[in-house]
């Protein structure tokens, strides 16, 4: 597993250094897009969603991402949306019963995937190096968390829902994200000082941990370890982005609000 996680990490990593910084942001668009479809089918396959309901919701979940990139606002098309499945559920099936079950999670993954990664494409709007900056942050922080609670977990942080992690991986994610967010802003950035790279880092660090945890969530109730396995070592794409997609959010709401994200 060690040797997949690092094997796996020196591949992408620079690959999706070059791809971010060096293409324009429609081909982010389309990194985003192929990242949503493959995550929201893990999501249906988790819950055992098919047929009608999963290829519309799938399809709606790309209608979401295209409204943000051409419009940047999904607001009507997410209305659409939920009224578009409730009425599909409607016409598809007579019988009332477990009708909010059948739509539940079909909606959920809307919410969850598409409009939590569709805020990427705004951050993305304010250069490619925040982009960086995100990522770089999540994965310092997952990396960190993962070794400090490989060599010093002890106390489980929350063993209902994830049995392997531990206080002391929560601690290393809060430091690998203070830690990265101050180097990034050193390299890439140049906008911050100090306490705000620091305080952006730490809530990234956070945000990540929650991610996580919510996505484990998931899996527990569905009764499955991983939702996929397209990444060797790392799982499915939904196990990938589970952080980014609670810390892009907050990137982009804390640097507005640090006057960081114009």
């Amino acid at each position: 597993m060690h040797i997949k996680r690092l094997a796996a990490a020196v591949i992408l990593l620079p690959i999706f250094y070059f791809y971010v910084m060096k293409l324009p942001q429609v081909y982010f668009f389309m990194l985003l897009l192929a990242a949503s479809i493959i995550a929201q089918w893990e999501f249906y396959s988790m819950y055992r969603i098919s047929g009608i309901m999963r290829v519309s919701g799938i399809f709606l979940g790309t209608a979401l991402l295209t409204a943000v990139h051409l419009s940047g606002d999904m607001t009507n098309m997410l209305m659409l949306s939920i009224m578009a499945i409730s009425s599909l559920r409607l016409l598809s099936k007579r019988d009332p019963s477990s009708s909010l079950r059948d739509i539940s999670p079909v909606i959920l993954s809307l919410l969850y995937i598409p409009c939590l990664l569709g805020v990427q494409l705004s951050i993305r709007g304010a250069g490619p190096v925040w982009i960086i900056f995100l990522y770089g942050c999540v994965w310092a922080s997952d990396s960190l968390a993962y070794y400090a609670g490989k060599g010093l977990g002890r106390r489980r942080l929350y063993r209902e829902v994830s049995p392997n992690k531990t206080i002391a991986g929560a601690f290393g994610s809060l430091v690998g994200g203070a830690l990265s967010g101050l180097l990034l802003d050193l390299i890439l950035i140049h906008t911050m000082n100090l306490w705000k790279s620091v305080i952006i880092g730490l809530i990234i660090g956070a945000t990540t941990i929650l991610g996580d945890l919510v996505e484990s969530m998931f899996k527990r109730d569905a009764g499955v370890k991983d939702s996929g396995v397209v990444i060797p070592g790392h799982g499915g794409i939904l196990d990938k982005i589970d952080g980014v997609l609670f810390a892009g959010p907050a990137l982009y709401w804390m640097a507005g609000a640090l006057d960081i994200i114009k």
